[in-house]
């Protein structure tokens, strides 16, 4: 399989040489300054888990914080080489907390085990750019399926490395990374998820305007090497009707010091896939995917980034990826905007999984609910602020979670981007 989709983009490679004549973004540069971007975004969480039966003794976490995210983006020099900086600025504060309710994961943690009041991190990173092919040297934010920042908390994580982005091939972008560490996202030391190199290599290719597929390779030194797969199909029926049906898959094998194991102990080494169909009609989108996991393990993932799980069933709470689980989602979405209130969404779902092998149980089964209702403001001097509220009910009888079988969640999220810049 893996040579099948190497050899589809070779071919999409050696089909694209004809569309090189579009048109080089280098050449378009207006400059270091001229192109430059500031924007700065305040986000406020509220976030509590409710344990209902957590042998750990703690009942409840809750807290409440208030970040800001500073992000400024150079243009590149004129010429052939075009030269920029990125910069990122972040800073944390608590709200609300205290020793018996702190570990929502929001903030660094003291020695007393309290949430620290506040927390700060910065960054940078030199860029350069010939045609459409940049190379991003430094700290910087990431979203391939195989090394993922994680955006989920109060800040995000930061990645530090070397990355090529190429698109000098119409519809095909292609990426080469290597990074040496990466920051959690309640942390301010350098490398404070233990990342010694990662190594990734891949890329995308729009077959059409319906259809695209990609391909990527990581290898996490002392952890394991992935391959990953995924093909994406837009199928419109008319012009307010379509069908999307998307299909991921990972191959993850442990090799090195650190790697992981299963259960019977036998050495980390399996396939985790996911296949989705959604029908849209009018506002109203409905969703169903099936996931499994084959082989010996979980599907890993964390030191390579928190968010390195392109899978359907990766919801709010639990990943629904332990060892030879089976799950299945149903899950509706509305747009109220045909209904006279634009910026207004609610989305539910219902994840059911089965047959998973935990430590005490080779049948292990979980299910969680979700709901999440967010408004963006359209116009107005505080045009783009959000208001959002994600509640999820988790339930294993069985521990398929690592942590507690049973949980209450939710989660308040004010968001205000500002383009200074």
């Amino acid at each position: 399989m893996r040579v099948m989709k190497w050899s589809m983009i070779a071919l999409a490679v050696s089909a694209g040489t004809s569309q090189m004549a579009f048109a080089s973004a280098q050449d378009e540069s207006k400059g270091f300054i001229e192109d430059s971007k500031l924007n700065v975004k305040t986000r406020m969480l509220y976030f509590s888990r409710d344990f209902r039966n957590n042998d750990s003794g703690k009942s409840r976490v809750e807290e409440t914080g208030l970040g800001f995210l500073g992000t400024y983006e150079s243009g590149f020099t004129q010429g052939t080489i075009g030269v920029g900086v990125d910069a990122i600025g972040m800073l944390g504060l608590k709200l609300d907390s205290g020793k018996g309710r702190a570990g929502t994961g929001q903030f660094p943690a003291g020695s007393d085990g309290r949430s620290q009041d506040e927390f700060s991190e910065g960054g940078a990173a030199i860029k350069f750019r010939v045609s459409n092919t940049v190379l991003k040297v430094g700290n910087q934010f990431t979203a391939l399926p195989v090394f993922a920042t994680d955006d989920s908390r109060l800040l995000p994580e930061v990645a530090e490395g070397a990355l090529i982005t190429s698109s000098e091939i119409k519809g095909l972008t292609l990426n080469a990374g290597r990074f040496t560490g990466l920051n959690a996202q309640n942390r301010t030391g350098h490398d404070s998820l233990n990342l010694k190199e990662a190594n990734v290599l891949g890329g995308t290719y729009a077959i059409n305007d319906a259809l695209s597929a990609s391909v990527y390779y990581s290898k996490v030194e002392d952890y394991w090497r992935k391959w990953y797969g995924n093909l994406n199909w837009a199928l419109p029926i008319s012009d307010d009707q379509g069908l999307v049906f998307d299909f991921n898959i990972y191959n993850t094998r442990g090799e090195g010091s650190n790697e992981i194991r299963a259960y019977d102990g036998d050495k980390l080494n399996n396939t985790a896939m996911s296949l989705s169909a959604a029908y849209k009609v009018g506002p109203h989108t409905f969703t169903l995917a099936h996931q499994r996991v084959k082989g010996d393990g979980d599907y890993a993932y964390g030191v390579d980034g928190g968010g390195t799980i392109f899978l359907s069933n990766s919801v709010a709470r639990s990943d629904f990826n332990a060892e030879n689980e089976k799950s299945w989602q149903a899950r509706y979405d509305l747009n109220f905007a045909q209904f006279g209130v634009p910026g207004l969404s609610f989305m539910t779902r219902y994840v059911y999984g089965y047959d998973a092998h935990v430590a005490d149980s080779s049948k292990g089964k979980e299910w969680e609910r979700d709901v999440d209702i967010k408004y963006v403001l359209q116009e107005g001097p505080a045009k783009d602020l959000s208001f959002r509220v994600r509640q999820a009910t988790y339930r294993s009888s069985d521990g398929v979670y690592y942590g507690s079988a049973s949980i209450d969640e939710l989660r308040l999220i004010v968001e205000y981007p500002l383009s200074i810049l």
